[in-house]
């Protein structure tokens, strides 16, 4: 069974270390955590219309966190730095939050 595009892209990071990957073409997401690097690339062509050089992928251990007396650990997730290649075009979404 193929996935589609929004199962497999989640949501974007925004975060002030991957804003400043944007001026390198650099654009990070949190993905499904049982997809490989070639879903993810097709994914993002496929969502915003550019070209993908690269992916790199890392699986984030979630952080332990405590309610007064209680503790736990915040959900795992996986995230990826997707590498535009020179020619494409730029995601517009993350053009207005820089």
């Amino acid at each position: 069974m193929s996935k589609f595009a929004q199962d497999i892209i989640l949501k974007p990071v925004v975060t002030e270390e991957s804003m400043l990957g944007t001026a390198m073409k650099k654009y990070t997401f949190v993905v499904a955590k049982d997809a490989n690097k070639i879903e993810i690339a097709k994914a993002v062509e496929e969502l915003f219309g550019v070209e993908v050089a690269s992916v790199n992928t890392m699986n984030v251990k979630g952080h332990l966190r405590r309610y007064g007396r209680f503790e736990g650990y915040k959900p795992s997730w996986k995230k990826a730095v997707v590498t535009l290649t020179e020619g494409s075009k730029t995601i517009e979404f993350f053009d207005g939050m820089f």
